[in-house]
């Protein structure tokens, strides 16, 4: 690929402009994952909320069934929302993602329980988690395409791990609720209003991300290739027919780092809750520090792998999570330290892939089906492998299992590898 202009390819520091586009991506792209992600924190409250009582195990199921849906919303919206940023603009989809998840959550927080309104509370809820799957779909290959089109030669991994380090901060933002109402309220309150006070603060930020999405100008490559865009086939069709093998290289790029996040960083407080007893306080607490230390180090990350490249740092991942998914599994126990101590070793390995993931994506494809290239084939692999992990690793609890969920992440991590090791390498190439 040719770059369009001299910014775009300068090595050096980012101009003020493209530094307003991080921002406001990131700070767009944080409102966004705080109301995704409100949901996995209180998934136990919810289930207990908008099920029949009687069967806890049954209602928890059911409930992360519903996280694993929402997940298979996202190809589709990656689908439509992807075509529609390659087609009008990475700003217009942008602005529609997040509308429709912050506008989900306030309906959630606002539904009555089930035993008010019945069979009804259950499907609101699922409607409300296919929308905000929809949204999550579109929002990972607009921002990204945004991004990393915005940042020079030299800079791609460091602009796009801003990407990761905005979805890990509406994670943490998530967390630090789930910390705060657990450490302050009492559980007959918490589940009476708490998490609903929770819901309606994450869409009430969407206020905030929609205005700053508004400020920020469409990227220069869109707009030099938007005749093309315009005049060509749909770009869904158009990335099908002519990019297939970069969209299953992006599908098995995405399978061990999407399954490793949402049990390492999702996930994993929930987890240890149920398999060891460890208080939820405890647990929320230590993932908040957990995702804060992976915020900060991931911008460095991305910058090492700008300089050493993005295969020797992605498969430092793959091979960190082969070798020691084990160990670190076998050693949750009722503790907080040794809760932590897991959580921070597994998000050192996890850098390796989220500092590079928006970056390498959006070097597979050309401008004009960049955000549908990027998105559909991330989400098919987010749906079928991240969606589901928690509901996989809680079935294999309590179905007698437990010991081989370790083998289930390392598997993940080995198909990932082999991908990483047989892909060009891309951090120098010219892009546009």
């Amino acid at each position: 690929m040719v770059a369009t202009e001299a910014s775009i390819d300068s090595p050096h520091k980012f101009t003020a402009h493209q530094k307003k586009v991080v921002f406001a991506a990131a700070i767009g792209n944080v409102v966004e994952w705080v109301d995704w992600g409100l949901y996995a924190v209180f998934v136990k409250l919810i289930s207990q909320e908008f099920f029949p009582a009687g069967d806890s195990v049954a209602s928890l199921l059911t409930t992360l069934g519903f996280f694993a849906i929402g997940f298979i919303m996202r190809p589709v919206g990656a689908a439509i929302l992807g075509a529609y940023a390659d087609k009008f603009g990475r700003k217009k989809g942008l602005i529609l993602s997040i509308s429709m998840m912050s506008g989900s959550a306030l309906v959630m927080a606002l539904t009555p329980s089930y035993a008010v309104i019945g069979v009804w509370a259950t499907a609101i809820l699922l409607l409300c988690r296919l929308v905000q799957g929809f949204s999550a779909g579109g929002e990972f290959g607009s921002s990204s395409a945004l991004l990393v089109e915005s940042a020079g030669k030299g800079r791609r991994a460091f602009a796009g791990s801003w990407q990761q380090v905005s979805v890990a901060g509406g994670t943490l933002i998530a967390s630090f609720m789930g910390t705060t109402f657990t450490w302050f309220l009492s559980p007959e309150s918490l589940l009476d209003w708490g998490w609903r006070l929770a819901f309606i603060v994450g869409a009430a930020l969407g206020l905030i991300g929609i205005w700053l999405r508004v400020t920020v100008n469409e990227t220069e490559a869109f707009i030099k290739h938007k005749p093309a865009v315009t005049s060509q086939v749909h770009p869904l069709k158009a990335m099908l027919v002519h990019h297939p093998k970069a969209a299953l290289r992006v599908a098995g790029i995405t399978i061990a780092g999407t399954l490793t996040y949402y049990i390492w960083l999702n996930y994993l407080p929930t987890y240890a809750n149920i398999t060891t007893g460890i208080p939820l306080k405890d647990a929320f607490l230590s993932q908040t520090i957990s995702i804060a230390v992976f915020m900060v180090l991931l911008p460095f990350a991305g910058m090492l792998s700008d300089k050493i490249g993005r295969k020797k740092t992605l498969s430092a991942f793959a091979i960190g999570f082969i070798l020691f998914s084990y160990p670190l599994l076998a050693m949750l126990n009722n503790n907080f330290w040794s809760l932590l101590f897991v959580q921070l070793v597994g998000i050192i390995f996890l850098l390796g892939y989220s500092c590079n993931c928006a970056a390498i994506m959006a070097e597979q494809f050309p401008p004009e089906v960049r955000a549908t290239g990027i998105a559909l084939p991330y989400a098919l692999a987010v749906a079928i492998f991240g969606g589901t992990a928690p509901y996989i690793t809680t079935w294999m609890h309590f179905n007698g299992f437990i010991n081989y969920i370790w083998l289930y992440v390392a598997v993940a991590a080995l198909i990932s590898l082999i991908v990483y090791m047989r892909m060009p390498e891309t951090n120098n190439a010219d892009f546009e």
